[in-house]
């Protein structure tokens, strides 16, 4: 089968999971890539289209290549026209960048920008290929942003219509943990291998590749990337990503913090705040999602979410990962924002009955290391976190209440009286 994947961001995720699965497919002739940081472009180029990407399993570390990459540097008006032309024949792109926000940054060579002038290409041409856009920006609305943005670009050369027919863009649930590794002692300790041998970073992401799509609308169109999940409903899942795996990894790290580790590894050898972790995910995340999205999945049953967790805590605190606890702790009043991992999953199980006492915790912990870091009162910090969300009086007195009845002293959170309803 001869396709061309394009990609448009070269960090872990485009590195080690969608360029990584288009190359060991075997349905690829071509791989193209945009990254706009001319040292990486110049390392892969040095390199001749090669880089290493380091898997981590739960028994150790492999090291693949893959080879035949063109990298470009959309900023470059030669490289820019390349890449044009790529989009007007690529069949799978990939967008794996910082945010929803970088689609259309930089008026000149922005994704946006490159996507339109290859689709018009191939309007021109009157090639009635079909693209599929897989959108990797941690954002569950990702692909209607982006489609939006090409049907208000696209506007003046064919209608809303005639472009859905040609191109759509997925979203995606991406439970894969990943990395750029750039500190020293890590490389050498762990034997990593960098990107190229002129590069000083390396990738280090795990071997999970269980990734989950929006359904392609094309009966017959043939993805070369296989090993993706296609759902019609990506919502469950997206909440199951969230308030289960987020929650629960910021939840571990803030208590881990506490505790004083520098690696997610620390608390396989700590039974007790392993257990709190375990108890919080199945009895009170996994209890509320299983009752909200009965029925959806074999995931939302007790059995299937069960798995899910233990699978889940497990990668999380592999080891050979080297997940540092001070990268998971970091920007704690996004995770303590209304909708997000740890308010949010209390707003889940309170919806449903379920008293969300150990992500209280988790909460409480996160709260007092921003109380810490921006010396001010915590109650006023969480008012002005939720300041521009649309919250409900009493659904916030309970998220408070809860809260602030959490204790703070990790040996009192572990001795497991507080949850445990002894104290």
């Amino acid at each position: 089968m001869s396709k061309t994947f394009m990609g448009f961001g070269f960090g872990a995720i485009q590195a080690g999971l969608f360029l990584y699965e288009a190359y060991r497919s075997g349905h690829f002739s071509r791989f193209v890539v945009s990254e706009v940081v001319p040292e990486i472009v110049e390392a892969v180029r040095r390199a001749r289209g090669r880089y290493r990407v380091n898997i981590a399993a739960d028994a150790g570390v492999d090291v693949h290549e893959v080879c035949g990459i063109e990298i470009l540097n959309p900023t470059v008006r030669e490289d820019r026209q390349i890449l044009i032309e790529a989009v007007a024949e690529a069949e799978e792109i990939a967008t794996a960048l910082p945010s929803v926000n970088y689609y259309g940054l930089g008026k000149v060579g922005s994704v946006i920008e490159i996507l339109t002038e290859g689709l018009k290409t191939r309007f021109r041409r009157h090639d009635d290929r079909r693209s599929i856009i897989y959108t990797a920006e941690n954002h569950n609305r990702a692909a209607e942003i982006l489609e939006k943005s090409l049907i208000q670009r696209l506007g003046d050369r064919a209608t809303a219509g005639e472009i859905r027919g040609h191109v759509q863009c997925l979203n995606t649930v991406i439970g894969k943990m990943s990395g750029v590794v750039r500190d020293e002692d890590q490389i050498t300790g762990q034997g990593l291998e960098r990107m190229t041998e002129k590069a000083g970073q390396c990738f280090l992401v795990e071997i999970f590749n269980r990734i989950m799509i929006s359904r392609i609308q094309w009966q017959d169109f043939q993805r070369g990337i296989t090993v993706f999940e296609e759902k019609d409903d990506l919502l469950p899942f997206e909440e199951a990503k969230l308030y289960g795996h987020n929650a629960t990894h910021a939840l571990m790290g803030y208590l881990a913090h506490q505790k004083g580790y520098s690696v997610m590894a620390d608390i396989r050898n700590d039974t007790q705040l392993f257990d709190l972790a375990r108890n919080a995910f199945i009895k009170e995340s996994g209890k509320a999602l299983c009752q909200r999205h009965k029925g959806v999945d074999f995931l939302f049953t007790e059995q299937g979410y069960r798995a899910y967790a233990d699978d889940l805590l497990k990668r999380m605190t592999n080891p050979h990962l080297r997940d540092a606890v001070k990268r998971v702790v970091r920007d704690p009043r996004r995770k303590l924002a209304w909708d997000d991992r740890l308010i949010g999953t209390m707003r889940v199980a309170l919806e449903q009955g379920v008293v969300p006492r150990r992500y209280a915790m988790g909460a409480r912990a996160a709260l007092r290391m921003l109380k810490d870091l921006e010396e001010g009162n915590e109650e006023r910090i969480l008012d002005q976190i939720w300041s521009e969300s649309h919250v409900d009086k009493g659904e916030k007195l309970k998220i408070n209440e809860l809260i602030f009845q959490a204790p703070c002293d990790i040996d009192e959170i572990l001795s497991g009286s507080y949850y445990s309803g002894t104290k």
